[in-house]
């Protein structure tokens, strides 16, 4: 997903989204973990429940962990160093925060939502025949 969101656009850096995967939080092994920092997220209903990792050195944006969902993680794509698969369509999530000056792509292949889609992670990967169990 790339989330066009105020908050994922503004630690995320690049485009004016951030592309957010979603792992089994098991699995996350992060290098240089001690340097690693989290903050609460600031909304206008008040302060996010989720963590956004980063790194206390350079600033890179991590991961988000929630408690609320223990079992998931959701990296940022760019600091994955592992291969990652194309996905089969990208969706674009969040689009009602874009900011003016961002193009998002349309056409085959292309998702749009101007929030959150009712569609979960886990039932689109179902849906792509990609869920590994």
């Amino acid at each position: 997903m790339r989330c066009y969101c105020s908050i994922c656009r503004k630690t995320g850096g690049g485009g004016g989204f951030a592309i957010n995967l979603a792992g089994d939080a098991a699995t996350l092994s992060v290098s240089g973990a001690e340097h690693k920092r989290f903050y609460h997220a600031r909304m206008h209903d008040g302060e996010s429940e989720a963590e956004r990792h980063f790194c206390g050195n350079c600033g890179t944006a991590l991961y988000l962990y929630d408690a609320r969902w223990p079992e998931l993680v959701h990296p940022v794509a760019s600091v994955v160093d592992t291969p990652l698969p194309r996905p089969p369509e990208i969706v674009h999530i969040m689009l009602g925060s874009k900011a003016a000056w961002v193009d998002v792509p349309e056409g085959e292949g292309h998702v749009h939502f101007e929030g959150y889609p009712e569609l979960s992670t886990e039932e689109w990967h179902r849906r792509h025949g990609l869920l590994e169990t």
